[in-house]
């Protein structure tokens, strides 16, 4: 099985090109920094390390790509790893590793992203986490009983 699961952000915005023939393809590379878990042994720093994930996404992807993304995007993206090769104009065999994105969606709100401090959100009509009972429920306010989904 071939399946790549990521998530970070992009080091750019991402470069998208159209293919020639009467039904262009969309075809939008970018590169996706993403966080290692655990910094290295070796390293005396404790910085957090990233590897730089290059990325292409075809047809209805990477028109998404174009629309949507541009660089410090925080992205979530499935695909799989395609190896390649090709001879550069020099004559050297130069070997390739990139991800083909399958799927690819945001993984933090606009808020979040423009630096609003996206997860402080609370509804207004939302009752306080005070007036929860022993339980753990909490208390449906008058008049919300028949906008419940489910009786």
């Amino acid at each position: 099985m071939n399946k790549v699961i990521l998530m970070g952000r992009l080091t750019r915005d991402p470069e998208v090109r159209y293919s020639q023939g009467a039904e262009p393809l969309a075809i939008a590379r970018y590169t996706l920094a993403v966080d290692r878990r655990f910094a290295r042994r070796d390293s005396n720093s404790n910085e957090p390390t990233a590897d730089f994930i290059s990325c292409v996404a075809f047809g209805r992807q990477g028109e998404f790509a174009e629309k949507y993304l541009k660089q410090g995007t925080k992205i979530a993206i499935t695909g799989r790893i395609q190896t390649g090769s090709y001879t550069n104009k020099d004559g050297n065999k130069v070997y390739t590793t990139e991800v083909v994105v399958e799927e690819q969606e945001f993984a933090e709100s606009k808020a979040a992203a423009s630096g609003n401090g996206g997860g402080t959100y609370q509804a207004a009509d939302r009752p306080a986490p005070e007036s929860a009972s022993a339980e753990g429920f909490m208390s449906v306010p008058e008049g919300m009983e028949n906008d419940l989904p489910f009786k």
